[in-house]
């Protein structure tokens, strides 16, 4: 890479770690501009998802204060989480990337569709308490197919989480985000270990995100836990219709 390629490398793992800790999708930044600097489509999804992990380490430490009380449900739903983001990794090397293409605008098109109409089925479920509380089957179930398309690929996967939480969960929004990140740390995690072991990184462009992520990490907790319920489901759409853009014509 030449200097100018590695600068772009790095801003856009800044953008990428912000994204991510506010919403998700930090990846829609990140993989096209390793495609154009040279790398090849696998090395790239691999090299990012390493390189993504500081940044969702420090969004998740930036959002501690939320996770307060939370313990019990990260454990449960953490869980859950590193088994599906093991087989997403698994399945990006064992499937073409078709196998997901068709389907992934669909469903975060749903999962967006859930984040606006939230606060009216949250109450119209109101009654249904020991649901909300811990989610229920249908939550895990949701947690895991989600966490296996983390691993595999990841853009959006965030909207994802917060659409299920948000809908299946009695907490608030803010509350739900931080779960998110704790839970995308682990996917990515668990993602990249696997990769360790099977896969060929660019080392220069996971060290360049790396750092970039780290720094965008804390700058999208300081934003992202700022804003209010209506805001951020704001950001949570606009993302999310980006991303199913750029999935389509990618």
């Amino acid at each position: 890479m030449s200097v100018w390629e590695m600068l772009a490398v790095f801003a856009t793992g800044i953008g990428a770690g912000t994204i991510n800790t506010i919403v998700g999708s930090g990846t829609l930044i990140t993989f096209p501009v390793l495609l154009a600097v040279g790398l090849p489509p696998v090395t790239a999804n691999v090299s990012n998802t390493l390189g993504l992990v500081p940044g969702s380490l420090t969004g998740a430490f930036g959002y501690r204060r939320e996770l307060e009380g939370q313990r019990p449900r990260v454990l449960r739903l953490g869980v859950t989480a590193l088994a599906g983001g093991l087989t997403g990794a698994i399945l990006l090397l064992a499937l073409p990337s078709a196998a997901f293409d068709a389907i992934v605008p669909a469903l975060i098109g749903i999962a967006l569709v859930l984040v606006v109409l939230q606060p009216r089925l949250s109450r119209a479920m109101a009654g249904h308490r020991g649901r909300k509380e811990h989610g229920g089957p249908l939550l895990v179930a949701g947690i895991f197919l989600s966490s296996a398309y983390g691993g595999y690929f990841g853009a959006a996967q965030g909207v994802l989480y917060l659409s299920l939480m948000g809908l299946l969960l009695s907490d608030t929004l803010q509350r739900i985000n931080a779960v998110k990140n704790v839970l995308a740390l682990l996917v990515n995690g668990v993602a990249a270990v696997f990769f360790l072991f099977v896969a060929h990184f660019d080392w220069t462009a996971v060290l360049l995100i790396a750092g970039g992520a780290a720094i965008g990490g804390v700058i999208g907790a300081r934003v992202g836990r700022r804003l209010p319920p209506t805001a951020l489901r704001g950001v949570i759409v606009v993302v999310g219709i980006v991303a199913i853009v750029q999935l389509i014509i990618r």
